[in-house]
């Protein structure tokens, strides 16, 4: 796929920088729980471990996830695809050969240069023994925080709260997900807002309206961010985890009753973000 050398730039810019069916209102309902299958990076495990935990709790008792990961670029889509005898890589293909999958969800991330091939190539792989699967990418942070204003500035953004929507808005949902929308006709492909995780509640420790004491950076119990790099502390997983458990199954965050740990009140900072992401790509 062609981008514009405008876009091509900004994406190398941005992306280079980074790590990696709706339920009815009820759980109680027939279908309370999916197959799925969750491949990522660093920036995807957390929630996609944690998904385990709000799903089960929200009584959704048939949820079953086989994750699959590796760190950094390796995690993408199509890193995984392009190492294909690699352990991680057969397991992946070996979970869609049995068939019964759901749900694949996976990083964003993807190949600056064709931003979609190893999507493509996962999918067409498979529809071959999964032909109602639908597909969840989910969008992570942009690595590497203490670099946010700095970094949007030097692309003509004020701050990361006017970069993030760019990326998501005209990166990965324009050159990503509407490509695969019109490959795929038939397939529900939808994005998951995880990296408004980390950056809504780093702005909240900015601004000192988190309920819990809270450093930038430092130990994952009690930190936004673990490192440098922006891995994700406790609190982070903890609202990324409820983003998921809202794109993925739907639900209903404002009677859930998911205890997360914390005081601050990450049901409503889930619910935010979910409000604020366009319906045109929820699932």
């Amino acid at each position: 796929m062609n981008i514009s050398s405008q876009l091509r730039l900004l994406f190398c810019a941005v992306i280079l920088g980074f790590a990696g069916c709706k339920k009815e209102d009820s759980p109680s309902s027939t279908t309370n729980g999916q197959r799925m299958l969750l491949i990522g990076n660093s920036f995807f495990r957390p929630y996609a471990e944690n998904l385990d935990a709000v799903a089960a709790d929200a009584g959704y008792d048939d949820h079953n996830g086989t994750a699959v990961f590796r760190g950094g670029d390796n995690g993408r889509a199509s890193n995984f695809w392009d190492d294909s005898t690699s352990q991680e890589t057969l397991s992946i293909k070996a979970a869609l050969d049995a068939g019964g999958v759901e749900l694949f969800a996976m990083t964003a991330d993807g190949d600056t240069a064709d931003p979609t091939r190893g999507f493509e190539a996962w999918i067409n792989y498979a529809l071959q023994n999964n032909p109602d699967i639908e597909i969840g990418l989910s969008l992570p942070m942009i690595d590497f925080p203490a670099d946010w204003e700095a970094r949007a500035q030097s692309l003509g953004y004020n701050d990361i709260h006017d970069l993030y929507p760019f990326v998501i808005d005209s990166l990965w949902h324009t050159n990503v997900i509407d490509v695969l929308r019109a490959e795929f006709p038939g397939v529900n492909i939808f994005s998951i807002p995880t990296g408004w995780a980390g950056i809504t509640l780093a702005q909240m420790q900015q601004d000192d309206l988190l309920d819990d004491d809270i450093d930038l950076f430092g130990a994952k119990p009690t930190s936004i961010f673990t490192d440098a790099k922006g891995h994700q502390g406790q609190i982070v997983i903890e609202a990324g985890a409820l983003i998921w458990l809202a794109s993925i199954y739907g639900d209903d965050l404002a009677t859930n009753t998911y205890e997360t740990g914390f005081e601050t009140d990450l049901h409503s900072v889930a619910i935010e973000i979910m409000d604020n992401h366009p319906e045109t790509y929820k699932r």
